[in-house]
């Protein structure tokens, strides 16, 4: 049965006050830049919108190579290390935005190079610390608070963002000083931690990874459901049903206040049934959603959308609650940090490629867009609960 988790239970679990600290000063800086990257480099750059974006996709997708090699230094026994690597490194990012002259790509590129390395890094490492420290659904609801932690984090940055883009290109030179200092000290809080594991007894840190085809598969398509409040509803409400802005910016800040406030308790409610079988649940709930989203962009209008994102957004926190827990459960304790980094390389690639097809599929029309996403999401949620029997961590 579910058991109600103390706050200071949490912080133990989720690698005790410094860390969590780290993570929250980490997330604010994210929250800082990551939203204004692209401005940065066309406003100060004075790069085209098309030659920044394509260098932003080009710095995210090759970071991704980086992943393989991650899992192995996980698997090595590093925890804490790795976490404070990945925040240093976007320091390295941020160094080289400053010094870039206007004009050079290149080294803008490379600059998004180690930003979007230290992005993809930071998800896998703060996994393997969390699963370290705690064991089975005390793991999991730290994994959740995590999220939220973060969530806050990047909210409250992206606020504070805000009020320098008033400044014109020397505050956003500040603004990117300011995220440097931040993931500086949040990289010395992680370090001091100085959190090791003990590579398994008796095997190789040198074997195959774990195996989970289905696993990874489906977590390609159910991460669309993290750009659905940032692309695919502000599309289709701009676009289709010609409601404000201000509809989508709703949205947006609704679906942040409800992971915030509902991760940890929706996660510790749910503990009663086996990861595998929420995850699944989580998919049939986003692919209800979506077919709420084509029912009511027939005329229901901007509130009937708004309504049905709850729905999406309760869906994403089932997912983003059980899909990390399952991972950490079914993958032996040896070969733990290369199944996190085969999993947050679906990821990565899930969240890369859902633009595209997203906005592929919305000028086809609502039909296409909402029944092609609920269809996947309902073969991923099967596949998920067919890809074998395991105990319950």
């Amino acid at each position: 049965m579910a058991t109600k988790i103390q706050p200071r239970v949490l912080v133990r679990a989720s690698g005790g006050p410094r860390y969590a600290v780290a993570l929250a000063v980490d997330a604010l800086g994210t929250g800082l830049l990551r939203p204004f990257l692209l401005l940065y480099g066309v406003t100060v750059l004075g790069l085209s919108a098309p030659v920044a974006g394509t260098a932003m996709t080009a710095g995210v997708v090759v970071a991704l190579g980086c992943m393989p090699a991650v899992g192995r230094w996980l698997d090595r026994g590093a925890r804490s290390t790795v976490v404070a690597a990945s925040m240093l490194v976007r320091v390295l990012g941020v160094a080289l935005l400053l010094v870039t002259p206007a004009g050079h790509v290149w080294l803008f590129t490379a600059a998004a190079l180690f930003l979007g390395v230290g992005n993809a890094v930071w998800p896998a490492a703060h996994a393997a610390v969390v699963a370290t420290i705690a064991h089975g659904r005390e793991r999991d609801a730290a994994l959740a608070a995590g999220r939220v932690l973060r969530n806050a984090a990047l909210g409250a940055g992206g606020l504070l963002a805000t009020a320098f883009l008033a400044g014109g290109t020397g505050a956003l030179r500040a603004l990117a000083v300011v995220t440097g200092l931040a993931y500086l000290a949040a990289a010395a809080l992680a370090w001091s931690v100085h959190l090791r594991a003990a590579p398994g007894a008796g095997r190789s840190p040198d074997g195959p990874a774990p195996r989970m085809p289905a696993l990874l598969a489906a977590n390609v398509v159910y991460v669309f459901c993290l750009n659905i409040p940032e692309i695919a509803l502000p599309l289709v409400l701009v676009t289709q049903l010609h409601a404000s802005p201000a509809w989508s910016a709703a949205v947006f800040v609704a679906n942040t206040v409800l992971v915030v406030t509902l991760q940890v308790p929706v996660t510790v409610l749910l503990s009663r049934f086996s990861r595998r079988s929420v995850l699944a649940f989580g998919g049939v709930v986003l692919a209800v959603s979506y077919l709420g989203f084509l029912a009511v962009t027939s005329g229901w209008g901007a509130p009937a959308v708004a309504a049905v994102s709850v729905v999406c957004t309760l869906g994403e926190i089932i997912y983003a609650g059980s899909a990390t827990a399952l991972v950490t459960a079914v993958a032996p304790a040896h070969l733990l940090g290369r199944a996190l980094a085969r999993f947050q390389l679906s990821t990565g690639f899930g969240l890369a490629v859902s633009p595209a097809v997203i906005t592929a599929l919305a000028a086809r029309g609502p039909v296409t867009l909402w029944g092609s996403l609920a269809a996947a999401t309902l073969l991923s949620a099967s596949a998920v609960a067919g890809e074998g029997r395991v105990r319950r961590g």
